[in-house]
């Protein structure tokens, strides 16, 4: 069976000085598991996805639109979002967080 390890998220890579990094720790036919980091002030403008998903916040400090909603997260906040919620995240420090989108699997004929 296949698995992915980290032992470490902080140390997957450092927090960009200026911008906005992803990298892609783990994708499959079930899941999509990216580490973002985002350099103070950075923003993500609303947008919504066609599966759910959960925002997992490690490092720093930001507000983040969930639909209607506006709500600050810090270190160790989640949020788990249905499809198509209209979601957006403003950096207001560095900022480290972890997205996981889960996918429905293939219906089988």
């Amino acid at each position: 069976m296949d698995y992915t390890f980290l032992a470490d998220l902080q140390q997957e890579f450092a927090l960009p000085d200026k911008g906005i990094l992803s990298r892609v720790l783990h994708k499959d036919e079930n899941a999509n598991v990216t580490l973002f980091g985002f350099s103070a002030g950075e923003e993500l403008s609303a947008h919504s996805a066609p599966t759910p998903a959960v925002l997992y916040f490690l490092e720093g400090e930001a507000e983040v639109q969930l639909g209607d909603d506006k709500v600050q997260v810090q270190p160790g906040s989640f949020v788990y979002m249905p499809p198509m919620l209209p979601h957006g995240i403003h950096a207001k420090t560095a900022l480290r967080m972890l997205l996981v989108q889960m996918k429905a699997p293939a219906q089988s004929p």
